[in-house]
């Protein structure tokens, strides 16, 4: 096994889980992108195995604290292991997330559970690699019909890797309907958006539809609808979805449909519907915000909140006095701080007031693994308009 040596001062000597190219000392072994490593100090102890490839700036990625090889006994011990946490949680068994890449020691593989169908992504290159091993074991441990490969993520070019869709294993599944937090949705593990559905809000969707009863809700970014039709079925006076996707207009009306709800589905840029909102004085009493992320890397974090102020700018001058505002960031570089700052910053050129009542994270079915910051992405906080003091 080749390997590699660390610096002194490289994050992984302090818990984290990942090698920058600009932390290694020295290579020895003459390891191949996507051949396993052994990470070790500057005094020759191993910290641990890793995946390697040099094409990406994370050059190892550590999987285990010891000597360990990526066998089909090793993915179904991690997989087993990854549905029994789960369980203990009472997530649904049939539609979760059934693995969170480090979160659940397996770097770069997602892994979501839909009935009989599971939808695979590798976003590394070893695992890339191993993915019909991995599906194999996916198919074995879960017990599912059908796996499905959604490695289309952009993600993947930092790897040095393509995008590609498909079936893996078995039958191809077709569109089927699936059930998240008392909802019915239509999926279509192929075509549909991402890894079919986002299952990171799933515990969001009721915590927030409580709020609706007899408000007006504009629901912004609906993609599917699901914020739309739990606050429908939680007694909304009126809900209005807007969503730019055209794939998606016609999947909000239909799952719509599906739950027996009235939701008003409009296709349009956002920031657009909100100021022409603004300019004919409508008001809402719940707005909820769930953009997709506004920046990938740090760099663009200074835009990102620009992007997040000049958004809650627009969302607070369209609220009642006694308005609601649930808005969300899946930004990796923003961490709440920052993000509850460009809020109050918006409210304040708004000249609104409001208190925070709530916050919200991902679902426990994506674990956020302490000293590894970047498995915890999801945040968000629900506001409730005041008068002014």
């Amino acid at each position: 096994m080749g390997g590699i040596i660390v610096r002194p001062r490289a994050r992984i000597l302090h818990g984290h889980d990942w090698v920058y190219g600009t932390e290694v000392l020295k290579t020895f072994g003459s390891p191949e992108d996507g051949d396993i490593v052994s990470i070790k100090d500057g005094r020759d102890r191993m910290l641990g195995s890793g995946i390697y490839n040099s094409k990406s700036q994370i050059v190892a990625r550590r999987f285990s604290r010891r000597r360990q090889e990526l066998d089909i006994d090793f993915f179904n011990r991690r997989i087993e292991r990854a549905q029994q946490f789960r369980d203990s949680l009472g997530v649904d068994p049939m539609v979760r997330r059934v693995l969170w890449s480090e979160s659940d020691g397996l770097p770069g593989i997602i892994v979501d559970r839909f009935g009989s169908v599971a939808t695979l992504q590798t976003l590394t290159m070893a695992m890339d690699q191993r993915r019909e091993m991995i599906a194999t074991s996916v198919q074995a441990v879960l017990g599912v019909e059908s796996v499905v490969e959604r490695n289309d993520s952009s993600s993947r070019k930092l790897e040095g890797l393509e995008v590609r869709s498909g079936m893996l294993l078995g039958p191809e599944p077709g569109s089927f309907e699936i059930g998240v937090a008392g909802m019915k949705f239509h999926l279509d593990p192929i075509n549909g958006q991402k890894t079919g559905f986002y299952l990171d809000q799933a515990a969001s969707y009721r915590q927030v539809a409580i709020w609706a009863r007899g408000r007006r809700v504009l629901d912004c970014f609906s993609n599917q609808g699901a914020f739309a039709i739990a606050c429908a079925q939680e007694g909304a006076a009126v809900v209005t979805a807007v969503e730019s996707g055209n794939d998606n207009l016609h999947r909000i009306e239909a799952n719509a449909r599906l739950n027996n709800v009235d939701v008003k589905v409009v296709g349009a840029d956002v920031f657009e519907i909100l100021s022409s909102a603004a300019r004919r004085g409508e008001e809402y009493d719940l707005i909820i915000l769930d953009p997709p992320p506004f920046t990938r890397t740090r760099k663009g974090l200074a835009d990102a909140l620009r992007g997040y102020r000049e958004l809650h700018l627009k969302a607070a001058q369209l609220l009642s006095k006694d308005g609601l505002l649930a808005t969300f960031s899946c930004s990796h570089h923003v961490t709440a701080e920052e993000f509850g700052g460009s809020v109050a910053e918006a409210f304040g050129d708004a000249r609104r007031t409001a208190r925070q009542l709530q916050s919200f994270s991902q679902s426990r079915d994506h674990p956020i693994l302490i000293g590894f910051p970047e498995s915890e992405y999801l945040k968000g906080f629900l506001y409730g308009m005041t008068a002014s003091f």
